[in-house]
């Protein structure tokens, strides 16, 4: 079940006709308070949020979702008409797992949405694993799923772990942003490389002094050195 929170009706009624008729099942809702009441019946595999709602926003609707330990680890893909970047950093930062920017294609909706979906169940498996890693004075547990920057722990997103997981299992190797989206991301659509951009920038700035032990390769992509 993936649910909508859009308050237009043209757009909210056009996504579930669109996710219903390629074999999906999705809900629509016009705000937060309907929303929440449908949470209380049925957790949904992924959930579409617009970010200019009435009343209770998009941006916060995510902050409470990714406070409360029933519904933090739903899926959610920000619908925005915004282009400020400030609105993408704030949403990928408080947790979200991908936005896309109004207006967009049914099909690219689509084609997202089962992306997560497939990433959210190989980050499911890959969760089982007991693997930590340590370059310098930065420990990740995969296990405790934590991270420590000279034995002091730092809160990451999702997606922010995982990322820097990616680059810690492949220490010394450059990952190119194409490959790092396919991987993380579950897709590959032109131009969406700012996506690792943005949240490499966020890595680093949380892992403080130590952050300059992802290297940028110009034109090429990042990567942790020796």
């Amino acid at each position: 079940m993936i649910y909508c929170v859009e308050d237009d009706g043209n757009i909210r009624d056009l996504i579930i006709y669109t996710l219903e008729n390629t074999g999906l099942k999705a809900r629509g809702f016009s705000y937060g308070g309907t929303f929440w009441q449908a949470l209380e019946v049925e957790i949904p595999e992924l959930v579409l949020l617009d970010i200019m709602l009435p009343g209770e926003d998009g941006l916060e609707i995510l902050k409470r979702l990714k406070s409360t330990k029933k519904y933090r680890d739903i899926p959610v893909i920000l619908l925005t008409a915004k282009g400020a970047e400030y609105d993408k950093v704030v949403g990928l930062d408080t947790g979200a797992d991908d936005y896309i920017t109004k207006p967009f294609g049914m099909m690219e909706l689509v084609s997202r949405i089962k992306a997560v979906l497939r990433r959210t169940f190989k980050e499911d498996m890959v969760a089982r694993e007991k693997s930590d890693f340590q370059v310098g004075a930065v420990f990740l547990s995969s296990q405790k799923h934590e991270v420590k920057v000279a034995g002091e722990n730092i809160s990451l997103t999702l997606k922010e772990f995982n990322l820097l997981k990616k680059l810690m299992q492949n220490q010394g190797i450059v990952l190119t942003r194409e490959q790092l989206l396919e991987e993380l991301w579950g897709y590959d659509f032109m131009g969406e490389s700012r996506t690792v951009d943005v949240h490499i920038r966020t890595l680093r700035q949380k892992l403080g002094v130590k952050g300059d032990i992802i290297e940028t390769i110009r034109g090429v992509g990042y990567r942790i050195g020796d």
